[in-house]
C-alpha cells in the first residue's frame, strides 16, 4: 500500500491550499488538476507511478479540501498560487504534470517562473490560446462565444446546470455528464467513481475556471476574444504533450494550436484509444509515456 498523506500549507495570499503527499525517491512531481477535479481524480497516477517518484498532487483554489477567499479570474491566479506553494514546501527541481486546464496552469508558471520546473507534461490539455466558452443565457437564444464572467455564471447550458447538479447532489446527472464526453468507454469502479463525484461537488469557482479559460492566451494569435500575449516563448523546459484519440473535450484542433504554438520544445504522443481521462481509459499506457520522458535526458 502506497502511503499518501493529506496536507495543508497556508499561502502569504491568505488561501489554504490542501495537498496529497505520496512517499518516494528524489525525483519530484507536482500533479496539478483540471477544473471539475482535485487532487483526488489523480489517484490511480500516484498510487501506481514507480516509487521512484515523490510526488505533490495540489486541490487548486477553490477546489477540494482548499480555501476560496478570493476570486480566481485568470489562470495566472492559479499558477500564483502555485509558485506560493512550491515556495511554501521548499520545492525547486520538480517536474509538473498538469491535465486539461492544469496544463494551461503548468504553462504560465513555467513561462512566469523559470528555475523551478524541469519538465512539464500536458495531460489531455487546454491550448496555449484558451478554451474557448460557448454558451447562451436564455433557451430562445443561439449558442455563441459568451466574454463576460456574469454572462458565464447564468449560462443554461453547462454553468447552471452542473451548480445545480453540486448543490442538490445529483449524482445521476454528473455520472451523465462524465460519461458522454468523458467516460465514454470505460468507467471507474463504482466505489471510486462515487468518490469522485463527491469531489466534484466541492468546487466553488466553476463560473470563474470557464472564464480564466476563455480568456487564457499565451500564444501570438488572436482566440477570438483576446489577442496573445506570447509568453509561450518564456517556456525553456522540455514538453510532453499527450493527447487522447477520441478526446472529446480537448478537441485536435487545440491539440493543433498548442503544438504548432510550443514548436521545437515539445514532443506528443497519441494515447491510443483514450479520451479526456487516460488515467481510466488506459493507466498503463499513460504512466508508460509520463515515466519514460521523466526519465529521459531530453532537452530543449
Amino acid at each position: 500500500m502506497v502511503n499518501v498523506t493529506m496536507k495543508e500549507v497556508l499561502l502569504p495570499n491568505g488561501e489554504t491550499l490542501a495537498y496529497r503527499e505520496r512517499e518516494g525517491g528524489d525525483t519530484k512531481l507536482l500533479l496539478i488538476h483540471g477544473n471539475m477535479t482535485s487532487s483526488k481524480h489523480w489517484d490511480l497516477v500516484y498510487e501506481n507511478i514507480d516509487p521512484k517518484y515523490k510526488v505533490y498532487a495540489v486541490d487548486l483554489r477553490g477546489f477540494g479540501s482548499s480555501t476560496y477567499n478570493n476570486l480566481v479570474m485568470s489562470i495566472k491566479d492559479f499558477s500564483d498560487d502555485v509558485k506560493q506553494f512550491v515556495d511554501a514546501l521548499g520545492l525547486k527541481d520538480f517536474s509538473i504534470a498538469g491535465w486539461s486546464t492544469g496544463g494551461a496552469i503548468g504553462m504560465q508558471f513555467v513561462a512566469d517562473y523559470p528555475g523551478y520546473c524541469n519538465k512539464l507534461i500536458l495531460l489531455a490539455s487546454a491550448s496555449t490560446r484558451g478554451y474557448p466558452y460557448i454558451g447562451k443565457i436564455r433557451d430562445e437564444d443561439e449558442p455563441k462565444r459568451l466574454s463576460m464572467h456574469e454572462e458565464l455564471k447564468r449560462d443554461i447550458v453547462r454553468t447552471i446546470p452542473i451548480q445545480t447538479a453540486y448543490d442538490t447532489n445529483n449524482t445521476e446527472l454528473l455520472k451523465l455528464i462524465w460519461n458522454s464526453v468523458i467516460y465514454t468507454h470505460n468507467q471507474p469502479e463504482p466505489e471510486r467513481y462515487n468518490e469522485y463525484v463527491q469531489d466534484m461537488r466541492t468546487q466553488r469557482n466553476l463560473a470563474e475556471v470557464y472564464y480564466a479559460l476563455n480568456t487564457f492566451n499565451i500564444s501570438h494569435h488572436s482566440n477570438g476574444l483576446v489577442e496573445g500575449n506570447g509568453k509561450v516563448d518564456d517556456i525553456h523546459v522540455p514538453v510532453l504533450v499527450l493527447y487522447g484519440e477520441r478526446d472529446m473535450v480537448v478537441v485536435q484542433e487545440m491539440t493543433d494550436e498548442l503544438l504548432h504554438d510550443l514548436g521545437d520544445k515539445a514532443q506528443a504522443i497519441k494515447l491510443k484509444d483514450c479520451g479526456h481521462s487516460a488515467l481510466v481509459d488506459d493507466l498503463s499506457q499513460l504512466l508508460t509515456a509520463m515515466e519514460q520522458f521523466l526519465d529521459s535526458e531530453v532537452k530543449i
